[in-house]
């Protein structure tokens, strides 16, 4: 099951997602990002530290969700993923085309 909540901090949004990212419900978080993005939100702060496990198939959302971010001039940036969730970004090499931040408030204020 997975859990998202929004919420807009000045100039940008942040995405709180909670649970489990599997096959089964990906495409809530894509819908979610996408939602945001085609509602002119394109500074988005994805909060993974509350995901307890993370499939490819969330993976793949993320990566869609930057690239509609990066072609609107915005950007997709991380904070606080859990240790699972930090290990399957560098085991997919993710890591290093995410900015990602040890805090929600790092993250938020790096824009």
């Amino acid at each position: 099951m997975i859990e998202i909540n929004i919420s807009d901090h000045q100039q940008v949004t942040l995405v709180e997602v909670s649970g489990r990212v599997d096959s089964m419900n990906a495409n809530e978080l894509g819908s979610a990002i996408n939602h945001q993005v085609t509602g002119g939100h394109v500074r988005l702060v994805l909060d993974l530290s509350h995901v307890e496990y993370m499939s490819s198939a969330g993976l793949r959302e993320i990566v869609v969700g930057l690239k509609a971010t990066k072609r609107a001039s915005g950007d997709l940036r991380i904070a606080q993923p859990s240790d699972r969730v930090r290990e399957v970004l560098e085991m997919s090499g993710l890591d290093s085309i995410l900015n990602i931040y040890e805090s929600q408030s790092a993250a938020i204020t790096s824009y």
